[in-house]
């Protein structure tokens, strides 16, 4: 290891990868805004969030809960020159208040400044 190296680290540090609940609150803050489909939250997120990442697995868990609790429902869409249909995703309308609330987590965890604190010498 050499001080260079220290250096790098910090200065483009890893990407940090969402958790269930984060993935949760994440993809109802999108779909609040448009229905939207798997592959297409993974790029959203990269493309606006640079420094996180989402896997297949914790998103597929998260929008298989979120069905679940009919939080959200999904409906094939064909697409030219796909062979498989896309399943699109959009919040129910039943969802709507509980959604905003979700999604305002994720909004307010993503845009907190971190808190600087100052020594004081005494």
């Amino acid at each position: 290891m050499t001080l260079e190296e220290i250096y790098q680290f910090f200065a483009a540090q890893p990407p940090v990868y969402l958790t269930q609940e984060q993935a949760i609150c994440y993809v109802l803050s999108v779909l609040l805004e448009s229905e939207s489909y798997g592959t297409a939250l993974i790029q959203r997120l990269e493309s606006d969030y640079p420094s996180y990442r989402l896997s297949d697995t914790v998103l597929y868990a998260a929008l298989s809960f979120l069905e679940s609790e009919k939080a959200i429902a999904s409906r094939p869409q064909k697409v030219d020159g796909r062979g498989r249909p896309r399943r699109m995703y959009s919040v129910s309308p039943q969802w709507l208040d509980e959604a905003q609330k979700l999604a305002a987590l994720w909004t307010s965890s993503v845009t907190k400044q971190p808190q600087v604190s100052e020594a004081v010498a005494v």
